[in-house]
């Protein structure tokens, strides 16, 4: 089942968080179109120094390539395989824009498409405490304890998959 990641916008003036209404969920996985048509999906996707990046990587490769003197069918292979990183990369490229002009990631979200992720997403952001309900005083960070040995090491511990040491595979 797909997992999505949810981004908040920085909120606007005026405002102290976000309106829900703008969250954006960017599923993780392959992404068919970046493979296929790299810069017009960029450029949908308004990811400009992405693009740009890609086109002087992509130019300067080509360039470098045919100095080289690859042949035909190296420099097809190169294009293919930028195009499958490109495919794979496509969420990781989004998700670092969108950090990069002060989006916040909120979490993930397990669903079968975009619209269940949405709904069980919000579902739970529908639970959490509202910025008014009093937190309980409890410390603000979690308190360990020491892992605790039940009885003395035998010799026979045994890690793995084998329940008795020198026991047959």
């Amino acid at each position: 089942m797909p997992t999505y990641t949810v981004h908040a916008p920085p909120p606007k003036k005026g405002e102290t968080t976000s309106a829900p209404e703008r969250f954006r969920f960017v599923r993780d996985g392959f992404h068919f179109w970046a493979f296929v048509l790299t810069p017009v999906w960029l450029l949908v996707n308004r990811l400009w120094l992405a693009l740009t990046i890609y086109v002087v990587l992509y130019a300067l490769l080509g360039v470098g390539l045919a100095f080289l003197g690859a042949s035909s069918n190296v420099q097809l292979l190169v294009g293919v395989l930028i195009a499958l990183l490109m495919g794979f990369e496509a969420s990781s490229i989004q998700r670092w824009t969108w950090s990069r002009r002060g989006w916040k990631q909120l979490g993930f979200v397990v669903g079968e498409d975009a619209e269940m992720a949405e709904q069980r997403f919000f579902a739970e952001w529908a639970k959490r405490p509202t910025p008014t309900t009093e937190a309980p005083s409890s410390s603000p960070e979690p308190t360990y304890s020491a892992p605790v040995r039940r009885g003395p090491p035998s010799g026979n511990d045994v890690l793995g998959l084998f329940p008795e040491p020198g026991g047959s595979r």
